[in-house]
């Protein structure tokens, strides 16, 4: 078969990934849409891989009647993060996927399990990346369900409307006004640090006093032993990078906020890559492993970088809540 990889995101060549928004109210709106996107696939000899939440994921198992050309895959081993979700897809797609038979994706995020403000702000992003990772990829389409019951909540349908170049409207695939192109999307700023805070200045050599730092800290807050030691390789590989790429030196905070323990690192690099972190390394690539594994072993990472003002990544673990 030939195998589905995300396109490198200078490349200038017209997109002809189909990814399209479908907002929805209710089941039955839900079930009308996608089963008519998976009903097209099937008529043109497409596979359709669907992610979706398990109550969806019910809903279009009793109507499909085990389609052998349907396939569902289990999201929620993915975790919170969703800079895991694109070379998700990728493997589900080269999975699934038969030569060059054409391959639909209906992915649907649980928007309203978001832990916190960074991750709504970091589901959207991921949204948008999605874009770049398969400009050039004619080989399979995606569209995205999103349940619109809440009337009081229009902000975050218009800000995923920006993410999606069109919009499945009555069985149309409708071009968005609203969609905004690499040069117009601007990621969220981040927040600022929630006092009180820890901070230390480091250079080269520090990495021992960064690790401590991190380690004490974060025990401080409560977070268990073994996230802390999946922290500490994370934290390891960011402040490698950050004193090897970032100018030699950068400050590295550290706070509890919200039931999450935060790592912040700041410096004077710049990352050209929106997707550094979110494709899997080949076994011939030299570096960029260290936000990969980043991502594999935090709750959430953010990246903020930009030529003038330097990097800012924080890293995002989970504080378990003790029942009073």
């Amino acid at each position: 078969m030939t195998a589905i990889s995300p396109s490198h995101p200078s490349g200038q060549a017209e997109p002809s990934f189909r990814h399209e928004l479908y907002p929805y109210r209710g089941d039955a709106q839900f079930l009308s849409g996608t089963l008519g996107y998976i009903h097209e696939a099937l008529e043109g000899d497409e596979a359709v891989v669907v992610a979706v939440p398990p109550d969806k994921a019910s809903l279009l198992r009793s109507e499909l009647a085990d389609e052998p050309a349907v396939a569902f895959v289990d999201t929620t081993r993915l975790g919170p993060n969703p800079g895991r979700f694109v070379s998700a897809w990728v493997d589900w797609m080269n999975e699934h996927g038969e030569g060059d038979r054409p391959v639909r994706g209906i992915g649907e995020t649980a928007w309203r399990e978001a832990r916190n403000a960074a991750h709504l702000s970091e589901l959207r992003y991921h949204e948008w990346l999605l874009n770049k990772a398969f400009a050039r990829s004619s080989t399979w389409s995606m569209l995205c369900p999103y349940d619109d019951a809440d009337e009081d909540d229009r902000s975050t349908l218009r800000s995923l409307s920006r993410c999606h170049p069109l919009i499945h409207r009555d069985g149309h695939h409708v071009r968005n006004e609203d969609y905004r192109t690499a040069e117009e999307y601007p990621f969220e700023a981040l927040q600022p640090p929630c006092d009180p805070f820890q901070e230390l200045s480091y250079t080269h050599g520090d990495l021992p006093a960064i690790r401590s730092k991190v380690a004490q800290c974060a025990s401080d807050a409560g977070v268990p032993d073994d996230q802390q030691r999946k922290l500490a390789v994370a934290v390891t590989e960011i402040a490698t990078n950050s004193i090897r790429h970032g100018g030699g030196r950068g400050t590295l905070r550290t706070w509890a906020q919200d039931a999450t323990f935060l790592c912040e690192f700041r410096d004077a690099g710049y990352i050209a890559d929106v997707m550094a972190g979110r494709t899997r390394p080949t076994t011939e690539q030299i570096g960029g492993r260290g936000l990969w594994l980043a991502h594999q072993l935090c709750d959430l990472v953010e990246i903020r970088s930009t030529r003038d003002q330097g990097t800012t990544i924080r890293l995002h673990v989970g504080i378990p809540q003790r029942s009073s």
